[in-house]
């Protein structure tokens, strides 16, 4: 299976003990069955893994952790958060680029596709990384979660000074899977217009992730899109 992936060899290095474990063979198993009746999942096939494709392992700088992908036509391009360049902007990418502009000044950006981030470092990893059209959360408890908690505890064990950004109570139950005296952990709400306004304006994080980067002699990241 691993080595059908369209995914960067770093984490094929790091993850090959996954691929082969019942749970990912059943993951596999219920993926094939889906297409063999002709449901429409997101993202397309070759991004899947565009998270881990886009930032090899050994570039992880700052880890944004989302929940699944975007379930309407032609959004999800593997990257949390991040949708294709002819899309609209979801509202809560929106509101990251509203707290972007107030923390460093940002220029609102005229598309969400944020492969700039990812080539920089910043891993954009949904929790499950596939979904059927128009059913949220419909390939939740299928083995994708067992996956994605292994890349968080392992980027947490094998490296240092990493950045996490927890956005929100689904991420934040996360944080027990790292480690917090390794790495810096910033949490804040969910930037959804539901709660946008209750922390995430204001939180800082990307200011706050460049001051840390900056201390421990990284290259801090260029939030600027299209810029």
């Amino acid at each position: 299976m691993a080595n059908s992936i369209l995914l960067d060899e770093s984490w094929k290095e790091v993850l090959k003990e996954e691929f082969e474990k019942p749970y990912f063979q059943e993951l596999k198993a219920f993926l094939v069955d889906e297409k063999r009746r002709n449901e429409s999942i997101f993202p397309p096939g070759n991004k899947i893994f565009a998270a881990l494709d886009q930032t090899p392992f050994d570039k992880v700088k700052v880890v944004i952790l989302g929940q699944d992908p975007y379930h309407g036509p032609g959004q999800a391009n593997g990257l949390c958060f991040s949708v294709n360049k002819e899309i609209a902007l979801p509202p809560s990418l929106k509101n990251i680029f509203k707290e972007l502009h107030a923390d460093i000044g940002m220029n609102i950006p005229k598309y969400g596709d944020l492969s700039e981030w990812a080539e920089q470092g910043v891993l954009l990893l949904n929790s499950v990384l596939t979904v059927r059209a128009n059913q949220p959360a419909s390939h939740q408890n299928k083995g994708w979660e067992n996956f994605t908690d292994t890349i968080i505890r392992t980027l947490s064990q094998k490296k240092e000074h990493l950045i996490f950004m927890l956005w929100g109570a689904f991420a934040k139950s996360k944080k027990s899977l790292i480690d917090s005296n390794l790495h810096c952990i910033l949490e804040a709400a969910h930037p959804s217009p539901f709660s946008a306004h209750s922390g995430f304006f204001g939180c800082n994080h990307f200011s706050k992730a460049n001051a840390y980067l900056k201390e421990n002699n990284k290259v801090p990241i260029d939030w600027n899109l299209n810029s």
